[in-house]
């Protein structure tokens, strides 16, 4: 049987005026498999206010992590992205999804291919060992319209050396812009397709 339980904001960061992350205390939620979601929300006029969210946080770190777009108009969004340091969450202890290392046969490699807040799950997923046990190259591609969309691009440029013990040198972050001057524009379907993708 699940349950809805209340954790703590610790954290807010507002990459842009579309998109902001945030972190909270993880007191009630024990397992989770990188990769998946779980539905969060807050307690609105009497009502909870739920939406599936995946965890940008690994299984194993202590604190929950997830990213969010902003929507003006959004009926949990547009009260979500108002949140403070010390709010209170509401997190569905039982965590689901389909997106996990387990399910995916092993190979050379993996090719984890975001936009925007898409992004969310693969970053759980790159900080599991699971993942570089079962490929030989791990490349991640983000694809965003401007440069300030592109979250936690300095944790990813930077990510063999911090994750250096889990990556071993072999992740791989691929960014490209579809509205500005920036050294890899256009769609990503554009770099594949001109076989400048890394392999």
């Amino acid at each position: 049987m699940t349950s809805i339980n209340t954790e703590q904001v610790t954290d807010i960061h507002h990459w842009s005026d579309k998109i902001f992350s945030f972190k909270t205390t993880r007191k009630f939620v024990n397992k989770f498999n990188n990769g998946e979601f779980a539905m969060i929300g807050i307690e609105h006029q009497g009502k909870k206010l739920m939406r599936a969210y995946s965890f940008v946080s690994a299984n194993y770190e202590d604190h929950l992590e997830f990213l969010s777009i902003k929507l003006k108009d959004g009926l949990l969004t547009s009260k979500l992205q108002k949140i403070k340091v010390g709010d209170e969450i509401l997190v569905r202890d039982k965590s689901t999804g389909t997106l996990i290392i387990e399910d995916l046969l092993p190979g050379r490699n993996l090719y984890l291919i975001s936009t925007g807040t898409g992004l969310a799950p693969f970053m759980s997923i790159i900080k599991d060992p699971k993942t570089y046990e079962r490929f030989d190259k791990v490349i991640l591609t983000h694809t965003v319209q401007y440069p300030e969309e592109l979250a936690y691009r300095s944790d990813l440029e930077s990510f063999n050396v911090k994750w250096d013990k889990v990556t071993h040198g072999r992740f791989v972050y691929f960014n490209t812009l579809t509205k500005a001057q920036w050294p890899r524009e256009g769609r990503i379907t554009n770099w594949i397709k001109n076989e400048e993708l890394h392999s």
